[in-house]
């Protein structure tokens, strides 16, 4: 499989068979990356934040890419009518590749105040080979997901982990690669000498993939 960072929390995996988006949001996104997603099979979408959930792309996308999110979600944008809820615990099938929506709690603090999260979901996506876990915007919590690839928030402030709670949490996975994401928000300063302290003392190395950037596994 291979996996394509884009802006924040936008993750693009391709199976070799089919192509699957995750959390196309608003921050840094560029028209050209349209066609891109354009040509996906189907997206998923975390939570209804506009940083994972950019409702005019994904309301102008081809109708027949399925479209997948919380009843949260489908709530708040009504224009997304070809939006099938899903929730914690379910599975959908596309392609070779299982999706599972998982447990994950978005953070809070006051200046969320009105635009609060009560529904998120993270994802697994396994091809029967490798697993990848997609953790969504969320804090620590206990988990028995196992998986090869990892891709989490570090930026804290109430919101997500810090980097101290998601060197651990990676960890506790026992993934052998570790994506973050969540790093294209202005309002959250990145502190990469407290991400390093902290992934050396969980003896945990990361990866950074920059925008456009590509990682294979399996």
């Amino acid at each position: 499989m291979k996996i394509t960072k884009y802006p924040q929390s936008c993750i693009l995996v391709d199976t070799g068979i089919k192509k699957i988006l995750f959390d196309p949001g608003i921050l840094k996104y560029k028209d050209e990356y349209f066609d891109v997603f354009n040509s996906c099979d189907a997206v998923f979408v975390t939570h209804k934040h506009s940083d994972h959930c950019n409702v005019e792309l994904i309301s102008s996308l081809k109708k027949e890419i399925a479209v997948f999110s919380t009843s949260e979600v489908a709530g708040a944008y009504p224009e997304l009518s070809n939006l099938k809820t899903i929730s914690e615990g379910d599975t959908v099938q596309i392609g070779n590749a299982t999706v599972t929506a998982v447990k994950a709690i978005h953070g809070y603090q006051p200046k969320m105040r009105g635009n609060e999260v009560y529904e998120n979901i993270g994802y697994t996506l396994s091809d029967g080979k490798k697993t990848i876990y997609i953790t969504s915007d969320t804090i620590c919590f206990p988990t028995d997901i196992k998986t090869d690839v990892i891709c989490i928030p570090v930026t804290g402030h109430g919101v997500t982990m810090s980097a101290y709670e998601a060197s651990l949490f990676s960890k506790e996975t026992g993934a052998k690669v570790v994506i973050l994401t969540h790093m294209d928000n202005p309002a959250f300063e990145v502190d990469y000498a407290y991400i390093d302290k902290h992934f050396a003392n969980a003896g945990v190395e990361y990866t950074i993939l920059e925008i456009g950037d590509q990682f294979t596994i399996g």
